[in-house]
């Protein structure tokens, strides 16, 4: 049977049983390579005349059957899960980006991302042009005949201003020009290929996994986009390719559907990069996606009781979360975040950098990590830790303080979760008592 509902999707999509064993769950196949039936049928795998298994590197049973879930899930045509979420961000613009090339980015980014774009990118060639998502027209004006991608975060990690999703990929579609969604914080809260995006990735570590064990990303080919369209905009996808004896990937992939973008990441950037998923995570990472519309909805809640808590507590100068956002930020909110707002918030403690410290320490419930969308609550500041490699006026573009913390509400019970935040932020009131 076939369901638009993600609670059906996430645990029935793209698998039944092993054709082998009848197996319900997905076994592990933790295997480098594949018995062909015989030399034609290796050729015919070799040339891309037909799909299969060849090595591991590439492609493999478990990792297909989680592309196949969260191709279906994001609404898209074909997925490619990678080795991390990094990963994830770096073969969207390699894919279609070479030395000279541009990309016009959103301010608005994780601090792993922002790094690599303005330095990583920088030296092979790319560049990467941000621009403050406030203004949709901002991606219009950056762009020129070398730009090849706009890329942004649904929900960005820290600033949790909603990107203008339509209204961007509006503009680049004429031109050619395919909008690239992070996705990491928004997964079933928002779909980027109902509103116009062309591509979307996740970090996998982060929601879709949700237990913190296993590092992995996921690309997903909304089959949306009309490639064939804009050679001149995507040479990448028209010039012959001589790693294939020429193929144009455009041409290539007609036989197998509209997936020339990920099909040419999996033959080319996957296959020479390396950056291969493993099949123990994607396992892993399955038993995570089963109860993901389960886990959101109480991430969603205990995140908003979370801030409605801040927002009353005189030591919080400032709460960012979606539902207290306001202006254009809230109107975007209103159209997006149509499911649930999340489970990521900041704030500002009155006290400062100082207090701030004194926050963090005094944690019992939350743990302080790097990572986003764990089952389990977390804290950090983002200005020493995610976000140190910016300069401070990179570290204010994104969103970024020196007060500013950054919350990951877990799926506790949410009195544990308040009864910790109210001790720490006693703890942290001292710093302000002692300036007074």
């Amino acid at each position: 049977m076939t369901s638009r509902h993600p609670e059906t999707i996430a645990l029935h999509a793209g698998w039944r049983r092993d054709p082998a064993t009848k197996a319900v769950a997905v076994p592990i196949y933790q295997t480098t390579s594949y018995q062909f039936d015989d030399a034609a049928h290796a050729a015919r795998l070799f040339a891309l005349q037909e799909l299969g298994n060849v090595y591991t590197r590439i492609m493999n049973p478990t990792n297909d059957a989680l592309e196949q879930r969260i191709a279906a899930l994001e609404g898209g045509a074909a997925a490619l899960v990678l080795a991390s979420g990094q990963a994830a961000t770096a073969f969207t613009i390699q894919n279609l980006a070479h030395a000279g090339d541009n990309v016009v980015s959103s301010t608005d980014l994780y601090g792993g991302t922002w790094n690599m774009f303005a330095n990583t990118f920088r030296d092979q060639g790319i560049e990467v042009r941000f621009v403050d998502p406030a203004d949709p027209e901002a991606f219009r004006r950056a762009t020129d005949s070398r730009t090849r991608a706009y890329y942004a975060e649904t929900l960005p990690n820290p600033k949790l201003e909603v990107f203008p999703i339509a209204e961007v990929a509006a503009i680049g579609r004429p031109l050619g020009i395919p909008l690239i969604m992070d996705n990491t914080a928004a997964p079933l809260l928002v779909r980027p290929f109902d509103h116009g995006a062309a591509v979307v990735m996740h970090s996998t570590t982060k929601y879709i996994g949700g237990h913190g064990s296993s590092i992995g990303g996921v690309v997903i080919d909304g089959g949306n986009f009309d490639w064939a369209a804009h050679p001149e905009r995507q040479p990448a996808l028209h010039r012959p390719d001589p790693s294939y004896h020429g193929a144009v990937w455009v041409e290539a992939a007609k036989p197998l559907g509209p997936i020339a973008y990920i099909l040419k990441m999996r033959v080319t950037l996957l296959r020479d990069l390396g950056a291969s998923q493993s099949p123990f995570n994607s396992f892993l990472t399955l038993q995570g996606l089963e109860t993901l519309p389960l886990r959101i909805e109480r991430h969603c809640a205990n995140a908003e009781a979370v801030a409605d808590f801040l927002a009353g507590r005189p030591e919080v100068s400032r709460v960012i979360h979606p539902k207290h956002h306001r202006g254009v930020a809230a109107a975007r909110t209103e159209k997006y975040l149509t499911r649930g707002h999340g489970g990521l918030l900041g704030f500002e403690l009155a006290a400062g950098a100082e207090a701030g410290r004194r926050f963090i320490d005094a944690l019992q419930l939350f743990y302080h990590v790097a990572n986003i969308g764990d089952s389990r609550s977390l804290a950090i500041h983002p200005a020493t830790t995610t976000h140190s490699q910016l300069s401070p006026e990179e570290q204010l573009k994104t969103g970024v303080s020196p007060g500013y913390v950054r919350l990951s509400v877990g799926i506790e019970h949410i009195d544990d979760i308040l009864a910790d935040l109210s001790q720490a932020l006693d703890a942290a009131g001292t710093v302000r008592q002692a300036a007074e």
